[in-house]
């Protein structure tokens, strides 16, 4: 029996006797949350990965037991995730549906539909960027065929030609819904014409039409000739999840009948020599069986390190003095800081509407296309979830990508793809991945923009761990944080308040860094602290310079980034002023005022001399009409006669 066919046969064994041991394992309690069986596909990883190489990458779904083993996951260590064990691939995080192993080129599964596709664009976007033969594969099942992310995904791959393989194991089911009833167009290999693709259907349990479908579409992405989609016809003959009823949605006969058409059986039909594949059994019976108990044996993970990886080392760096002499504008500093990132680091590469050619819808790239290319530099379709969820992908395979939305409002449509994927990734893996995406856009309330060109949402985006979330006030805050954010290996969010981004102001020409969660003291005074987030920092530091002529002497904060959030700045104000006004344009309820007021109250209750008092937007979508927008917005006189009630309290 040649290399190939030993290898095929030994993988289909080893998932089907893996998977077999982990429905006992699941009967017996050790499995302490869902278990994805494959059985009844293994045709499908066994035939795609055995054209890969260990640095492809292998992006997955909740089913994906299979494919980490088809791609050189050792079966302990998938067991003992499972288990929950401390020498689990994910360490314990994951458990069934997220599997990582990125030494092994596994990237990860997830227990969300679709991610999966844009990652593996995203991955190929990097390979592509680099300049490597690497390819990126996504497994999906037919339900995620009508998820947004399997048009968003593969119409990026298909315009940039990237070197992906989609491979749709369409296993007739989503969940309990059947295909037929959940797509209007079942046939989807027949949808890759639309989206400028190379797409092939073949029938799912013969390794042999999967591994040639698979080779060919290797052979393509490795040339630069683009992406394919393969449309695998199979089924799983176990249920759902283990312990979940079969029989109410599909019945014993159509099991029955496409357990006879078993993949492992067919192959085994086609070899010469049947001692050999016994040998084989056996040995694969043993390696899963000694998994299988080594993972039991294994130790728990230590409780105190559920809250590890959560994020990266922050950097150690020393912020410069104040900027002097020359002054710019605040969209000028982060165009200063990208230009000099971006010549000195190539991995790089800035996605949005409009920011190529034309330099972006507030002048954020303008110029750098002519520096730096159409590849670094990419103009993309209006599919927000699409390119973060790409961008997700991107970072995992070692490139650092920025994402330009134009405003916050049109990111809240990828809210998934930062909440469940990006934010999570480094934890999920045990910080074996990095996540180094920024994400910046515009945001707050002006210019008769209405509601869905408005937002400002980062007291939603704070609440996400994982997630660094910055709201600069001035130009030299600007390019300090934005040179931090393009350096760090964490996820970014960074917030322009829009009706800061023409405001100048004294910026130092030479690149420097300002670290996250330091909050900065804008004015100086001893009778009333004003924490002021964003577009509130003007308006507030207006306010003290009014009621510094009344002899109410007004301190100042500017936290500069929400998370973290420098708390122990602001209480040691409140220890020297004795009262706290917060001020924040956002909706009152439930806004970062509340989280600042309950810490202020928790640590520095003592030294309060009144209530802590909070300013901010009315609890409304916002209008368009200028009377009306400027009613549900504070201004300086709203800041103004807030600190003057305070200081009476």
């Amino acid at each position: 029996m040649d290399r190939e066919s030993t290898f095929i046969y030994r993988t289909m064994r080893l998932i089907r006797e893996s998977e077999e041991q982990l429905a006992r394992c699941y009967a017996r309690g050790l499995i302490h949350g869902a278990c994805h069986t494959y059985v009844g596909q293994e045709a499908v990883a066994t035939g795609v990965c055995a054209h890969l190489r260990p640095d492809d990458a292998v992006f997955s779904t909740h089913r994906g037991h299979g494919h980490a083993l088809a791609k050189g996951l050792p079966a302990a260590e998938l067991f003992a995730e499972l288990f929950g064990r401390a020498t689990g691939c994910s360490r314990g995080r994951g458990g069934s549906m997220h599997l990582f192993a990125p030494e092994t080129g596994l990237m990860g599964t997830s227990g969300i539909v679709g991610p999966c596709i844009l990652q593996a664009a995203g991955a190929g976007y990097a390979f592509q960027l680099a300049r490597t033969d690497q390819v990126a594969a996504a497994f999906f099942g037919d339900g995620a065929v009508n998820n947004g992310a399997f048009h968003e995904g593969l119409n990026l791959a298909g315009i940039w030609r990237l070197p992906v393989l989609f491979v749709c194991e369409n296993n007739q089911f989503a969940t309990e819904v059947p295909f037929t009833y959940a797509a209007a167009n079942p046939d989807v290999a027949a949808r890759a014409r639309s989206y400028g693709m190379a797409g092939v259907q073949v029938d799912g349990n013969d390794v042999r039409a999967v591994s040639l479908a698979a080779k060919a579409a290797v052979e393509r992405a490795r040339a630069g000739e683009g992406p394919t989609l393969i449309e695998c016809l199979t089924y799983r003959t176990r249920p759902h999840s283990e312990g979940m009823g079969d029989y109410t949605y599909r019945t014993r006969e159509e099991v029955s009948a496409w357990r006879e058409r078993c993949p492992i059986q067919r192959f085994r039909a086609t070899i010469e020599d049947p001692a050999a594949l016994d040998a084989l059994d056996g040995e694969v019976a043993a390696e899963v069986a000694a998994a299988s108990k080594s993972a039991e044996e294994a130790a728990w993970p230590v409780a105190a390190d559920a809250a590890a990886y959560v994020y990266g080392v922050e950097r150690r760096v020393q912020e410069p003095g104040p900027g002097t002499g020359r002054e710019i504008s605040f969209v000028a500093a982060t165009l200063e800081a990208l230009d000099n990132e971006m010549a000195s680091n190539p991995a790089i590469f800035v996605m949005g509407e409009g920011i190529g050619r034309r330099g972006g819808n507030f002048g954020t790239t303008v110029g750098l296309f002519a520096k730096y290319g159409e590849q670094r530099l990419r103009d993309t379709p209006i599919a927000e979830r699409g390119f973060t969820g790409l961008a997700c992908g991107a970072a995992m395979a070692g490139a650092r990508p920025v994402v330009d939305f134009m405003f916050i409002d049109f990111l809240n449509d990828a809210f998934g793809e930062i909440m469940n994927q990006i934010s999570k990734m480094r934890y999920m893996s045990s910080g074996r991945l990095k996540m180094p995406v920024l994400l910046r856009g515009c945001i707050g309330i002006g210019h008769s923009a209405a509601t869905h060109h408005s937002g400002s949402y980062y007291s939603i985006y704070s609440h996400i761990p994982g997630l660094r979330v910055v709201v600069p006030s001035s130009p030299y805050d600007a390019k300090g944080l934005f040179t931090h954010a393009l350096r760090c290996e964490d996820p970014v969010l960074f917030l322009e308040p829009r009706e800061l981004m023409s405001a100048k102001g004294p910026v130092p020409a030479e690149p420097y860094e300002i670290p996250f969660g330091k909050a900065r003291v804008v004015v100086e005074g001893d009778r009333v602290t004003v924490a002021a987030i964003g577009a509130m920092v003007p308006r507030a530091v207006a306010a003290a310079r009014q009621l510094r002529e009344e002899g109410i002497v007004v301190e100042v904060i500017d936290p500069r980034t929400v998370s973290p959030l420098d708390t122990d700045a602001i209480i040691a104000s409140v220890a020297k002023t004795g009262r706290l006004l917060i001020a924040d344009e956002t909706f009152g309820h439930c806004n970062l005022g509340a989280e600042i007021a309950a810490q202020v109250a928790s640590e520095g209750f003592d030294f309060l001399d009144a209530p802590v008092r909070r300013i901010s937007g009315a609890h409304v979508p916002t209008p368009y009409s200028p009377p009306l927008e400027a009613a549900v917005v504070p201004d300086t006189a709203a800041v103004t006669g807030a600190i003057r009630r305070l200081v009476r309290e």
